[in-house]
């Protein structure tokens, strides 16, 4: 599976957790990405299952060094996260950033200087 094609691949919840942790450091080992991982830690046969997967999804590659198998994420943690949050805005806003922006203002998990720093934000890009 090709790059662009891994980004358009959701994730499950613990195929996320091991991202989460394979992206803080370029190169990992199994026991290095369980680490970093929130408690209760998962099992290594638990980690090396997820990895498998994700090496078939295409999101990370292996490199054998003697009897271990140290992994990479191919799949940057910024372009997954930009793919998801299309796919939330797609699917759950009709594709309206303003719908977005007001459900977090009416849940009140939006206040008024992060409302600024985004619009800022906008501004500087226009």
């Amino acid at each position: 599976m090709s790059k662009d094609n891994a980004v358009n691949i959701q994730l499950t919840r613990a195929e996320e957790s091991v991202m989460k942790a394979l992206w803080v450091q370029e190169k990992s080992f199994v026991r290095e990405i369980i680490e970093r991982m929130p408690r209760p830690k998962p099992h290594a046969n638990t980690v090396n299952t997820i990895l498998k997967i994700l090496l078939e999804k295409g999101f990370v590659e292996s490199e054998p060094i003697g009897n271990a198998k140290q992994y990479r994420a191919i799949i940057t943690k910024e372009a997954y996260s930009k793919r998801r949050m299309k796919q939330l805005l797609n699917g759950y806003f009709n594709n309206s950033f303003s719908d977005m922006v007001s459900f977090f203002v009416k849940e009140k998990d939006l206040d008024i200087k992060e409302l600024e720093a985004i619009l800022k934000t906008l501004k500087n890009k226009i």
